[in-house]
């Protein structure tokens, strides 16, 4: 029986999602709490890794098991063993061969830019204070929608079997307390693709590079070309969809 888990996570605390010996991450987090719970040992897969510092406000995961689980109360369980920064939102069964990772076809990210200091905010957005000019990083994100390899973006030796992803959305927008919004959905994305992009559509901004230069950077398929990535605690995993 394959049950999924969806869940949302403060990363601030965590060397990213995905199991590491001897280092606090979230995939090890759940495991150790749920195996715990179950008195077996239950690994768990989940939708895709998230780096260093990255949050979720949705993220999904499986694990399989030889009997009946009694969803409500294993989420109320785990919930109550699990710290502070991750809450267990819904568990419920699914087919057999429904795969977390596998079967996703878009993920959303979603990232905060705010221009005003905050102790609340500083593991949820970026501070950072100087006049951005949207309606030029707009013009620049559309060009992401045009194009398919993003090399320029991909974190290097990654071990990547393709640097191809299609982007089906990407686009900013101003809250109402000043804070920008950036959201992107992908059918896939790179390792630290999402804020490297964000970092240099922030250059587009701020006039260091022109709409038709950014289109210039993906093209080239440089790495060395694209700005420093933003930081990891602005960007949110928000979305899966399967």
């Amino acid at each position: 029986m394959r049950y999924f888990i969806e869940l949302q996570y403060d990363g601030a605390a965590y060397y990213g999602w995905q199991r590491q010996p001897e280092t606090a991450t979230v995939q090890g987090t759940i495991e150790a709490k749920l195996s715990m719970l179950r008195g077996v040992a239950t690994e768990i897969v989940g939708a895709g890794r998230t780096d260093t510092g990255v949050n979720a406000s949705f993220y999904t995961a499986h694990f399989d098991t030889d009997s009946a689980v009694d969803t409500a109360q294993l989420t109320y369980k785990l919930n109550k063993v699990l710290p502070p920064d991750i809450a267990i939102l819904r568990i419920y069964e699914v087919e057999p061969t429904k795969h977390a990772r596998f079967d996703a076809r878009e993920r959303e990210y979603t990232y905060y830019l705010t221009p005003h200091k905050s102790p609340f905010r500083r593991h949820s957005a970026w501070h950072y204070n100087v006049e951005l000019d949207i309606d030029r990083m707009n013009a620049a994100a559309a060009r992401l929608l045009v194009h398919d390899d993003f090399t320029s973006f991909a974190k290097l030796n990654s071990n990547n079997k393709t640097n191809i992803c299609h982007i089906t959305h990407a686009a900013w927008v101003v809250e109402s307390d000043g804070t920008l919004r950036f959201t992107i959905r992908a059918d896939r994305f790179l390792r630290n693709m999402v804020r490297a992009i964000v970092g240099t559509l922030v250059d587009v901004g701020r006039g260091r590079y022109t709409v038709e230069e950014f289109d210039n950077i993906i093209l080239k398929r440089d790495l060395s070309l694209s700005s420093a990535g933003a930081p990891a605690c602005g960007l949110f995993l928000s979305n899966v969809k399967y």
